[in-house]
């Protein structure tokens, strides 16, 4: 160290420190002269040679790489929870965050607990042209549950055929259900102190201090909560812009829970005919064959109006698997048709297996029994499905096969030497061994859907075969005669197109 030398205030005898430009007074110091000022000067020489050294040390062979940038992490951002709602409704909102770039923009989310409605559900994930996600909100009730933590099993799929990829996050985050009387320090001491990104200490629910909130740094809250209704957040001196204090009420918990990517193993080759929806056509079925086995592989299966159109186009509807009422002269797309709902029935698949819920307007009979609107009906074999509830004979199925993977309806009607329909989950392989056949459908092929496409599994060897139109399927087991393969899953119709269209729905309006 050396004294000011500043030529404005020759008598202060401040020490200013090395490579300082001022002393303690503030007084500006003069540049150091190498013959003069011989420690001024050994300081500028050792900075110099330090630099140098660093500098040396960047480009050496070897050297250990500046550290890079750390990126964002997956994670799933929950908010809205309120612990202290005991016996009551919630709405938490999911948010998804720090996803990679080469993510699909959809994403399937399956979540499952006790807590929520029907012990599980999906949803869906898309991304915006921004390429942020957008927010889900969940809704689920504790009333009649015990008290205590009830996990929440989390798995987001991401479905990318065109890459002949598919990744899998998982996260278990747990949702708290205190007891009616309990106190807002027991439900931080049991709960609120087990985030991973807040820390709460609370005395006699009076006193709480956050520290570590995600913002533009660390931050610290003091929370000043009376019997859990008005909390006062006082913002430090680093919050910058935030001074003073803030009366508010006592915010909902929010954390993040990170998202684990399992690895999954190596996809297969492409399907040379990717396709959700299909058709086999029997040119001539034999006795009992449908002329049209519809498949279907999907998340969940609307089952709905046809919509015809002029010269035998099809219309687009709001369904899956559209059905229309056979008259004397076959498919009637006007009369007995109208009494289906655009939207009449869904199946999907539960936690005990499928099932079927009605969403329609003129109701639906299963075994001539109408189920009412309280939630889905786990499907069962040979059960009688009737559209609609106020006219019968309108379109009638029967369940003939009931596979963990496939559900399998036959037309009973008029339309029953016309199609037939099979439900396949997506990417799941049939569950019987080899050797073994389809109950009540040995008359049908054995086939499944996977990567991104429809197989046929040999019942005796095990081999599997892509259904394509190039396919010989007549050489296949479980074929009879000329069949053809046809992405379509109502090739007989053809797709209407935009003048059809606009014509058709003039003529609906007029």
């Amino acid at each position: 160290m050396k004294r000011c030398s500043s030529p404005d205030h020759p008598h202060c005898t401040a020490w200013v420190f090395p490579g300082e430009q001022a002393c303690a007074h503030g007084h500006g110091q003069p540049a150091a002269a190498s013959s003069a000022d011989p420690l001024g000067s050994s300081f500028e020489m050792l900075q110099e040679v330090r630099a140098r050294r660093d500098a040396a040390d960047a480009i050496r062979p070897g050297a250990a790489a500046a550290p890079a940038r750390q990126e964002a992490r997956p994670h799933l951002h929950i908010s809205g929870f309120d612990p202290r709602a005991a016996g009551g409704r919630q709405a938490i909102r999911l948010e998804l965050r720090g996803m990679p770039d080469d993510t699909p923009p959809e994403l399937t989310l399956l979540l499952q607990s006790a807590l929520l409605p029907q012990g599980g559900g999906r949803h869906t994930f898309t991304r915006s042209l921004r390429g942020d996600w957008r927010p889900l909100v969940v809704e689920f009730s504790s009333r009649g549950r015990e008290h205590g933590q009830y996990r929440v099993d989390v798995e987001l799929h991401a479905r990318d055929p065109q890459h002949g990829r598919n990744r899998t996050w998982v996260a278990t985050p747990v949702l708290l259900v205190p007891r009616a009387d309990a106190s807002l320090a027991e439900i931080h001491q049991t709960y609120l102190n087990a985030r991973k990104n807040v820390r709460i200490h609370a005395d006699d629910a009076s006193i709480a201090r956050l520290h570590g909130l995600d913002a533009a740094g660390p931050l610290d809250i003091a929370i000043d909560a009376r019997n859990a209704s008005i909390a006062q957040l006082q913002f430090g001196a680093q919050s910058g812009t935030h001074q003073g204090k803030i009366d508010l009420a006592l915010p909902t918990i929010a954390w993040d829970e990170d998202l684990i990517e399992i690895d999954l193993p190596a996809t297969r080759p492409l399907h040379p005919c990717p396709a959700s929806q299909a058709c086999l056509v029997y040119a001539e079925p034999d006795a009992g064959m449908p002329r049209q086995l519809r498949l279907f592989a999907l998340d969940e299966w609307v089952l709905g109006r046809m919509e015809a159109g002029p010269n035998g186009s099809l219309l687009e509807a709001e369904a899956d698997v559209l059905l229309c009422h056979y008259g004397e002269h076959g498919p009637d797309h006007e009369g007995l048709t109208r009494r289906i709902s655009a939207r009449h029935a869904v199946i999907r698949r539960g936690r005990q297996g499928f099932e079927i819920e009605d969403v329609s307007r003129y109701g639906l009979l299963l075994d001539g029994v109408w189920p009412g609107r309280q939630g889905p009906v786990p499907l069962r074999l040979g059960m009688r499905i009737e559209l609609t509830a106020s006219i019968k004979g309108v379109a009638a199925m029967v369940v003939t096969a009931l596979l963990p993977h496939a559900v399998v309806l036959h037309r009973v009607d008029g339309g029953g030497a016309a199609e037939c329909i099979m439900l396949l989950a997506p990417d799941a392989a049939p569950g019987n061994p080899p050797g073994s056949a389809l109950p009540r459908a040995a008359a049908l092929p054995q086939l499944f859907h996977r990567d991104g496409g429809f197989w046929h599994r040999d019942p005796v060897s095990g081999a599997d075969t892509a259904l394509s139109p190039a396919a010989a399927l007549e050489r296949l087991a479980g074929f009879h005669g000329q069949v053809r393969f046809t992405a379509s899953p109502y090739p007989e119709y053809r797709a209407l197109r935009g003048a059809d269209r606009r014509g058709r729905l003039q003529a609906q309006t007029a």
